[in-house]
């Protein structure tokens, strides 16, 4: 059987870095075998529904390079993908499962569930509605069948059977075995007539041949549940995959919003509201998928700079970890920084056209200025702020770069560079070989030299290639700013 797969989002809000991940590894365990992946909108929750949010997931998923092989906005044999668009589906099969006595009404109110609660916590038990106590409630197990046909506000709930092992296995932990008498009879259709997740989630994976379930360790203690609902119905259970949880930097706890906020950091893939995302933060989508990629799997060697096509060809799910993912946005941006240095100058204009709007008013200028400073950017948003200097002289000089210099050789090494370019003794493609040799002469090291004129340059003794800088701002700048230094000095 071809491998089927689905990323199945709720539109209660955008996409969590970790959800990101999760629709990465559905997608690449699909391509891997040839298979398909499907994005399932799980909508039944109208009440936490949030606006754009839908369109939000579609457009994260596309930016890192996802296209949805069936959807709700690619179509597909085995529609609708919107939960909410499947209801009548899902009150036939709860109805299959009355019929056959694996499922049961019940009619308690949400008044009185709350009472049974607080009377258990008083004593110190928490409550469940279970084999051990369902005949004390209002459901179709304890009233008259009359009666039953009588009241309309009901919901149906799972009849989880008297002590058994529920035993399933997942690909990633191993065989999980749990007693029956520890379940929940859940809820599988609300009194609203709408399923929830798990009741709707089992069915639509089902009725859509889905072959492998890849979904967040959050999941795991629904697990027996799911399984109890596919053993009801008679159906194979589809191979499970639990991914381990990403965890904040100090491995305390899964990764929020709050630690982002906290530590600078994005956790959204994309901008929503006053939060950038990941795109405008200045990741390049394979450098952002590459430490997704790798945070929670491992290639089986030390490689570590993979592209999307490189991933699919070797990833093995086996080597999916148990234990959970600490995040390090440092190592994101050094992986983000290495396919930076990768990627050709014009492509990184044609494909990211919006960091390189104001790095020069001449278009022809962009690509050159791109290669002379790729090999320091880690983002994307780095090729503007280290552009800078290029446009206008220094308006100040680090303090600390400047107190390294000898301050008298550094006036001499500048006046005579100045001269001998203004004498047109030097050109601008020679002046850094002839300044070498004159300094030999003048007994002034090499460093020295460079130091004076970099600080010169660009105010800092950090910076890409000086002849390439003097190629950029022209002579007439090179001259300017050499005098200003001078200027500065004395």
């Amino acid at each position: 059987m071809s491998v089927r797969v689905r990323f199945a989002p709720s539109p209660t809000g955008p996409l969590h870095i970790g959800g990101l991940r999760t629709a990465l590894y559905n997608y690449i365990l699909a391509k891997k075998y040839k298979g398909t992946f499907i994005l399932r909108i799980e909508d039944t929750d109208k009440k936490r529904e949030v606006k754009n949010s839908e369109n939000y997931i579609l457009n994260a998923l596309s930016w890192i390079g996802i296209t949805p092989d069936e959807g709700p906005f690619s179509g597909g044999s085995y529609g609708p993908y919107r939960q909410s668009e499947r209801n009548d589906i899902y009150i036939k099969y709860a109805n299959k499962l009355i019929k056959s006595n694996s499922a049961y009404y019940a009619f308690d109110t949400e008044s009185d569930l709350k009472k049974e609660r607080e009377k258990l916590k008083k004593r110190g038990e928490a409550f469940k509605y279970s084999s051990s106590n369902r005949l004390l409630f209002k459901n179709s197990l304890t009233l008259k069948k009359e009666n039953v046909l009588k009241i309309k506000e009901r919901v149906i709930r799972l009849m989880v059977p008297e002590r058994e092992k529920i035993q399933v296995n997942d690909e990633i932990r191993g065989k999980i075995s749990v007693s029956s008498e520890e379940l929940e009879d859940k809820v599988l259709i609300k009194a609203d007539g709408s399923p929830t997740y798990h009741f709707a989630n089992v069915i639509d994976d089902y009725l859509m041949n889905i072959t492998h379930v890849i979904r967040g360790e959050e999941w795991l203690p629904s697990l027996p549940i799911h399984k109890l609902l596919y053993d009801s119905f008679g159906w194979d259970v589809p191979k499970f995959l639990h991914l381990p949880l990403i965890l904040n930097k100090a491995g305390q706890g899964k990764l929020s919003k709050r630690d982002g906020e906290k530590e600078g950091f994005p956790i959204f893939p994309l901008r929503w509201g006053n939060s950038l995302g990941y795109k405008e933060t200045g990741f390049l989508p394979d450098g952002l998928v590459n430490y997704l990629v790798l945070l929670g799997w491992s290639p089986g060697s030390d490689k570590e700079i993979l592209k999307i096509k490189e991933t699919i060809d070797i990833f093995n799910e086996d080597k999916i970890h148990k234990g959970g993912a600490r995040f390090d946005f440092e190592k994101a941006v050094w992986l983000n920084q290495k396919h930076i240095q990768n990627t050709e100058p014009k492509e990184l204009l044609n494909e990211f056209p919006e960091f390189f709007k104001n790095i020069a008013s001449d278009e022809k200028l962009k690509v050159p200025i791109i290669s002379l400073i790729k090999e320091r950017a880690s983002l994307l948003t780095d090729f503007e702020k280290e552009s800078v200097f290029l446009k206008s002289e220094p308006k100040s000089y680090d303090l600390n770069s400047v107190s390294k210099l000898n301050k008298k050789n550094a006036f001499i090494v500048l006046k005579h560079l100045h001269d001998s370019l203004t004498g047109k003794n030097f050109t601008l493609r020679s002046w850094k070989s002839e300044m070498i040799d004159w300094g030999k002469e003048e007994r002034i090291s090499t460093k020295e030299i460079l130091q004076a004129i970099r600080i010169a340059l660009v105010g800092s003794l950090n910076g890409p290639d000086l002849v390439s800088v003097s190629l950029l701002i022209g002579e007439v700048s090179f001259l300017k700013r050499l005098k200003s230094f001078m200027e500065f000095l004395k």
